[in-house]
């Protein structure tokens, strides 16, 4: 297993205390591997194995405990033969109906400590906001990472060099069953197909009840094919117009919420950097692993300067950043990542191969008049940083620990 230590570092300080760990994410990103990697933890701080109580809803040998009574029944029992704390990790919780009910409580009735992982973001809404407000914590966990794909790719070929694995990464993304297919591209792909069908079947058809499947995927596959393109609702609405295919705005946003909720896309909103205010209109969308792009639309070396994006967008969020879209004066900043009341601005681009090219990435940032760190991220392999602004090629800024 790769440590994540990111992830771990997050979560040490909530071991042991009354809070419900909760990992969410898109679909064998790495939640269940989490569990593993925390039982290793506690394993390491004297906690016995036989203290630990383990499901996976996806199996079927749990499908008759995927009623909220009994599963507290079945757990309980078991709680009750464990001398000493109990550690609960339940992966694939949104299996269970009204699961919220039975963890609640478990953690009222017992010393114990819970983990549970889920697939969707509306794990925390609703209900379970009522029955554990302000009692949990969550942490989203996502694919890996440039340096965690490193690792994971070291693993089978010791001596390959950055640039070659940059390019494995550039292509398949960091999911990490990848290391199991040797990183082959077809067996990759077809991986990932088989991930991507997964998530809107599973995560998004059945659990939303949608009935033009045909219609979502078409929705979806244009977003993706469109990641990190200004766009909204009704602009996607007209150009399905423009192929004598009516299709309602509100339609358009209940597709995207859902993808949202099942950890397959996000949203960017933009942020007028002048007025200071969160603008409503004309929003991005970017892949949880642009991986799954090149499985669903390919393209991926083709739309390069899309997908450079997209993977500089997902190491902003994981190192739990707030990102918007910046706009100042009619021009557009690719991202603006905010946090401990701090924040960074960058410009992402292919290659500063032209003068013009230069002129458009920093003359944006330099419009901007505070001292927070901006960054042009390229594949260039020269320093062109100027007046204050950096310029890195973007193995090295994905790899970077200070900004």
């Amino acid at each position: 297993m790769i440590p994540r230590n990111t992830y771990l570092q997050k979560i040490v300080p909530f071991i042991d205390t009354d809070l419900v760990k909760i990992f969410t994410g898109i679909r064998r990103c790495g939640k269940s591997v989490m569990l593993d990697l925390i039982k290793d933890a506690l394993s390491e701080r004297g906690v016995k194995k036989k203290q630990f109580v383990s499901m996976n809803f996806e199996d079927i040998e749990t499908e008759r405990y995927r009623d909220y009574q009994k599963l507290h029944e079945h757990i309980s029992a078991k709680i009750n033969k464990i001398d000493g704390k109990a550690y609960l990790f339940l992966d694939e919780i949104q299996e269970v109906g009204a699961w919220e009910k039975c963890v609640n409580s478990l953690r009222v009735k017992f010393d114990c400590d819970i983990y549970i992982t889920g697939s969707n973001a509306n794990l925390l809404s609703g209900e379970f906001a009522t029955y554990l407000g302000g009692r949990y914590v969550e942490i989203v966990i996502y694919p890996f990472s440039f340096a965690e794909f490193i690792e994971l790719y070291r693993s089978q070929n010791e001596s390959a060099d950055v640039e070659k694995i940059f390019k494995e990464y550039l292509l398949v993304g960091g999911m990490p069953y990848l290391k199991n297919v040797g990183f082959n591209y077809d067996a990759s792909v077809m991986y990932l197909q088989d991930l991507y069908n997964s998530v809107v079947l599973k995560d998004i058809v059945r659990r939303n009840q949608i009935r033009s499947i045909d219609l979502f995927e078409r929705v979806i596959k244009y977003v993706i094919a469109n990641i990190g393109t200004t766009f909204s609702a009704s602009g996607i609405s007209n150009y399905f117009k423009s192929e004598k295919r009516d299709v309602a705005v509100d339609t358009i946003l209940n597709h995207l919420r859902y993808s949202e909720n099942a950890h397959l896309l996000s949203r960017v909103r933009r942020k007028d950097i002048v007025g200071k205010k969160t603008l409503a209109v004309s929003e991005k969308y970017y892949i949880a692993d642009h991986g799954l792009r090149e499985a669903v639309i390919g393209k991926n070396q083709q739309n390069i300067s899309l997908t450079l994006e997209n993977i500089v967008f997902m190491e902003l969020k994981r190192r739990g950043y707030n990102v918007c879209v910046g706009k100042i004066n009619g021009f557009e900043i690719d991202f603006i990542a905010e946090k401990n009341n701090a924040c960074i601005y960058v410009q992402v681009c292919y290659l500063l191969a032209s003068n013009q090219t230069v002129e458009r990435e920093f003359s944006v940032l330099e419009k901007i008049k505070d001292n927070y760190p901006k960054f042009v991220v390229s594949l260039d392999e020269f320093d062109m940083s100027r007046n204050g602004i950096k310029h890195l090629n973007i193995r090295k800024f994905l790899l970077d620990s200070n900004w």
